[in-house]
């Protein structure tokens, strides 16, 4: 059987090895927009399809059997299009979503449901610097607050900003790593994204236990109907199945 895997994330590369394990045919695609990506084991394509029409083509030309998308959350329209082409092809579509976070005692967290409505949100926690995790896109929604800013990305944004101090760092990082960058530069708030999952919550554990507030960015949506699963072992479980449902 033949798998599209959308990946780009931790589950995604871990996904790749075990599929391939199970005697899969694995084609990971990968979106190029991050240099120096960790690569999956298998075949790798990189590059985005040309939107639904371009993927439901690619789907029908490569004779794929089903397609997982192991994206990041916040990877909206990749999803939106997997969705799309699946429909229009009929090549049974599984989403992997690790869960969002939850607060836990003691933490301070602000709920927004963009990068902008972050922004409009800071004045109001009366703080001064500001530390963000959210990457490189939407950094722009913060250029106006006003607020020395400290941002985190894995690659700089284009063009680079000259409004904040940036750091350039890949994950994931641990408790004592976080509790030293937010002292070293006296941050007040932090702000990042629900992404989820354990490799990246040193920064939430570090703002628990200096007292910071979080301002914490929601998830986009998934379309509605979707089948979805929330941990690779279930990725795998539902690809063996579809495996053995078209006999190859």
């Amino acid at each position: 059987m033949k798998v599209l895997l959308l990946g780009g994330t931790g589950e995604a590369r871990t996904l790749a090895e075990l599929l391939t394990a199970e005697g899969l045919d694995v084609v990971s695609s990968l979106a190029g927009r991050t240099t120096e990506a960790r690569l999956p084991v298998g075949e790798v394509r990189t590059g985005g399809f040309g939107g639904a029409d371009g993927l439901a083509d690619w789907l029908r030309e490569h004779r794929v059997d089903a397609m997982i998308d192991a994206t990041h959350p916040f990877a909206a329209t990749m999803t939106a299009h997997a969705d799309a082409a699946s429909r229009e092809t009929g090549v049974p579509l599984v989403v992997l979503r690790r869960p969002g976070w939850t607060p836990a005692p003691g933490d301070n967290w602000h709920w927004a449901d963009s990068a902008a409505a972050a922004a409009e949100l800071l004045p109001d926690l009366r703080i001064k610097r500001v530390f963000l995790t959210i990457g490189r896109q939407g950094l722009d929604a913060f250029a106006t607050t006003g607020l020395w800013t400290l941002a985190r990305c894995v690659d700089p944004p284009e063009p680079r900003p000259t409004w904040c101090t940036l750091i350039l760092a890949r994950g994931p990082f641990t408790l004592a790593d976080e509790l030293a960058l937010l002292r070293e530069h006296r941050i007040d708030v932090v702000v990042t994204k629900d992404s989820g999952g354990p490799a990246t919550s040193a920064k939430l554990d570090a703002a628990r236990e200096l007292h910071l507030p979080v301002v914490v960015i929601r998830r986009p949506p998934l379309p509605t109907d979707l089948t979805t699963v929330e941990s690779v072992d279930q990725a795998v479980q539902w690809a063996v199945s579809m495996g053995r449902s078209v006999g190859r």
